[in-house]
């Protein structure tokens, strides 16, 4: 492919600072405006602040061990929040951080290979791409891990630039990277680089150089920053590996039972449409690559690659995608400087990222903040909060909760082993707990009346309608009336039901 990006017109695009310091401030602009959703950033931000405020170590969720994902995106929340105080925006620095990352990684590739306006270009096709914008943003695992996985296939890529040599400097910074990836989402911070770089390597006869990747200094890396955290919990819970490793990777990416089933074509058809307007850049550059040389190559074999690495489980989730988009871009990047609407393309994609932020901050679906504020600000610290057959993620974050709350649901259900719901997240981290601590947690919603006994007032959590549920409780009370629950109070009791034996 010729080089399409003229390299002597100095604009913004080739300038360093301006690209990635415009780029921090594009994906912060917008990450204050909405509550969080749910159930994925209630979730996620509730266990960072219960790390926060408990164990920094071990992810908990409603004081359970909680490990369907490694802890780096906590840290980095926990970090924030202690910073600039429990709120949403703190929360989404670690997505923010990894979209940075993500770019800046392109930038730093494309920049090597076709010149800095040219990776500044690539910066702004990512950066304008809604799902990339609104990825950014959002509370969950796969933007940080896509992150450091585009930081770990560009640290290799450049050790590997000149055939038969390597760059030890690139490669250590390259693991370092898959070790954060790995602790951001565990074992595709590792396979998903390797099969972006490797096959690339092999086409080009570079066998020798695919080796060198093995380096034993870049193992060391790998190793002192992956392997203390999971050490640490295989100690402490001896179900860890199995559960960690063969459970949430294996058998997730290899059975079915799991929700989000869609089919083999899922990405083929949402990728496209959540890179509008950028995506109609792609079947010229696709015509392009006949006859392109390696480099031109190693963009639609990036994103070709992750995008049907996630496409043979059946379960699938549009941020499963994140990975691959810097091979989109970096291949729409090589023709949209031909055209003449390529900053047409940029203003209408920041436009449809940030209709979608303002829509979602519009109807905030599903978010407990009104009652989670009034448990906040009427709370006393003997007070304890049930969760009434719900997981109301978002509660134990907006309430600010110092202790975990008790879940209350019918947990004697054999079906809950089958399930991949709220249910099965807390029967699976029970198992990880004392017995008496998962007996205290997850409480028989029948015996509602019947909990221990404490010194201060019992706050039922409800959803709308299921008043019933609290009717036999003595002196409880309806306190407020929200969007999407309903918040009780039962008083301190005299007699009360004996600790669970």
């Amino acid at each position: 492919m010729r080089q399409t990006l003229p390299l002597n017109r100095p604009t913004s695009l080739s300038a360093p600072t301006f690209v990635l310091g415009a780029l921090a401030l594009w994906l912060l602009a917008s990450i204050a405006w909405r509550p969080l959703l749910l159930p994925d950033e209630g979730r996620y931000a509730s266990v960072a602040w219960e790390m926060l405020v408990g164990d920094g170590l071990t992810p908990t969720l409603d004081g359970l061990p909680f490990f369907h994902k490694p802890p780096l995106a906590y840290w980095i929340a926990m970090g924030a929040m202690k910073l600039f105080g429990a709120q949403p925006w703190a929360a989404r620095l670690a997505p923010a951080l990894g979209a940075w990352l993500m770019a800046a990684s392109l930038w730093l590739l494309l920049r090597r290979w076709y010149g800095e306006r040219s990776a500044g270009l690539g910066v702004l096709v990512l950066a304008t791409s809604p799902l990339f914008f609104i990825g950014g943003q959002y509370i969950n695992h796969d933007m940080l891990v896509a992150g450091t996985i585009s930081a770990t296939v560009v640290g290799w890529l450049l050790a590997l630039d000149e055939p038969g040599r390597v760059d030890r400097r690139a490669l250590s910074l390259g693991w370092l990277a898959s070790g954060l990836a790995f602790l951001s989402k565990g074992l595709i911070g590792v396979v998903l680089p390797l099969l972006v770089v490797v096959p690339w390597l092999l086409a080009q006869r570079r066998w020798r150089d695919a080796l060198r990747l093995a380096h034993p200094l870049g193992l060391l890396v790998w190793c002192v920053v992956a392997l203390p955290w999971a050490v640490a919990m295989q100690q402490q819970h001896a179900a860890f590996f199995d559960y960690f490793i063969v459970a949430q990777h294996f058998r997730r990416y290899s059975s079915g039972g799991f929700n989000n089933v869609q089919p083999l074509w899922f990405f083929l058809a949402v990728v496209p449409l959540l890179m509008l307007p950028w995506s109609l850049y792609l079947p010229a550059a696709l015509r392009r690559l006949r006859g392109a040389d390696a480099r031109a190559l190693l963009w639609p074999w990036w994103a070709a690659s992750l995008l049907l690495f996630f496409s043979l489980p059946s379960s699938k989730l549009v941020g499963y995608a994140l990975p691959a988009l810097p091979g989109v871009a970096g291949l729409v990047a090589l023709v949209a400087a031909e055209g003449r609407h390529w900053r047409v393309a940029a203003v209408a994609g920041a436009a449809i990222g940030l209709a979608a932020v303002g829509v979602l901050a519009w109807q905030a679906p599903g978010s407990h903040r009104d009652i989670a504020l009034t448990l906040r600000s009427d709370m006393r610290g003997a007070d304890r909060i049930v969760l009434v057959e719900g997981a109301f993620y978002d509660v134990p974050f907006y309430a600010r909760l110092r202790a975990p709350a008790i879940v209350a649901s019918r947990w004697d259900d054999p079906a809950i082993a089958q399930r991949d719901n709220w249910q099965k997240e807390l029967h699976d981290a029970a198992g990880f707990a004392s017995a008496a601590t998962a007996q205290r947690q997850l409480w028989p919603v029948q015996r509602l009346a019947e909990l221990p006994c404490a010194d201060g007032a019992i706050w039922f959590v409800l959803h709308p309608g299921d008043s019933h549920r609290v009717a036999a409780i003595p002196g409880a009370v309806l306190m407020r009336k929200g969007a999407n629950g309903d918040l009780w109070r039962a008083p301190e009791r005299a007699t009360c039901a004996a600790e669970p034996r």
